[in-house]
């Protein structure tokens, strides 16, 4: 069991979780004919596990809680079956525990030439949302409106500036007038560059498949912003945020083909989200990387 994964997951879901899950691990390998092959890796609650299968294949399996954001993940794999996607081999959904396609994990696209992985991603962002969600998916309607109630109890509390107040109010505003009509594409919601990995070579897999999914039923749109805040330090190294974030967004929307002014707007909520969730996570102050996102994008 990994130190900080213990930790992390302790945070959110308490300490049984991560006190049970080297036994799961254990019961999952005896369950599917697993042998452990390979050092674990893990994310902020997911523990990832290389294995051998019966037959010799390779395959990967992935141990996570199950809550609101992790249990449609084996319903996108499933409907997405491969296409631009990890395969989903097997589901046990007593537990949550998924058997998964073997990737290349050290070949994502954290150090691809900006350019070509921004394409990358928006090419990926058409096709997975080309796919009707699946029923029983959290709506980001519902979300939407969630979020800009939230956001105007802080609004009214008062815990930052009064200009961080404003773009608040102002973010949930526009989220309000957006909310009625959300969609119903299958989304993957956190599509970065290190949840696209490279398959293992030889398999005859596509160059790059998605990871990791947090679906929602909703509008493709929503997709954009994890490509705009993540690798950051390299906006920030162009010497103009503001120019570097409008390339990142004129590129994703028109590989992903993407109608421009609601790509705006849906992806200023993806911004009052990450507001949201700084503020009641203790911050006195919006981020500033989604405060000049939100410089970059909002007219």
């Amino acid at each position: 069991m990994p130190d900080a994964l213990a930790a992390s997951v302790t945070g959110f879901f308490g300490p049984e979780w991560a006190r049970d899950l080297p036994a799961l691990a254990a019961r999952q390998c005896d369950r599917w004919g697993l042998r452990p092959s390979g050092a674990v890796a893990h994310g902020m609650v997911a523990l990832v596990v290389p294995v051998e299968r019966a037959d010799g294949s390779t395959a990967v399996l992935k141990l996570q809680p199950v809550d609101d954001e992790t249990a449609g993940e084996p319903i996108a794999l499933a409907a997405w079956a491969g296409d631009g996607a990890v395969g989903l081999l097997d589901h046990d959904p007593a537990t949550g525990a998924m058997l998964l396609e073997a990737l290349s994990p050290g070949r994502d696209l954290s150090r691809v030439e900006i350019t070509a992985a921004l394409t990358v991603i928006g090419t990926l962002l058409a096709r997975l949302t080309a796919c009707p969600a699946p029923a029983g998916l959290r709506g980001l309607g519902a979300v939407t409106l969630d979020l800009a109630e939230r956001a105007d109890g802080i609004v009214a509390a008062g815990p930052c500036s009064e200009p961080d107040r404003w773009l608040l109010a102002d973010l949930a505003a526009r989220a309000r007038e957006i909310a009625a009509e959300p969609g119903d594409r299958l989304l993957h919601w956190d599509l970065h560059y290190g949840n696209v990995l490279a398959p293992v070579p030889g398999t005859g897999r596509e160059p790059w498949l998605a990871i990791d999914p947090k679906p929602l039923a909703g509008d493709p749109a929503f997709d954009l912003e994890p490509a705009l805040d993540n690798r950051w330090d390299e906006a920030v190294a162009t010497g103009d945020v503001r120019r570097a974030t409008r390339f990142r967004f004129d590129l994703l929307t028109e590989v992903a083909g993407l109608e421009r002014e609601r790509a705006r707007a849906w992806t200023l909520v993806r911004v009052l989200q990450k507001c949201v969730w700084a503020i009641e996570g203790g911050a006195d102050r919006l981020p500033a990387v989604h405060a000049a996102i939100a410089g970059a994008l909002s007219r």
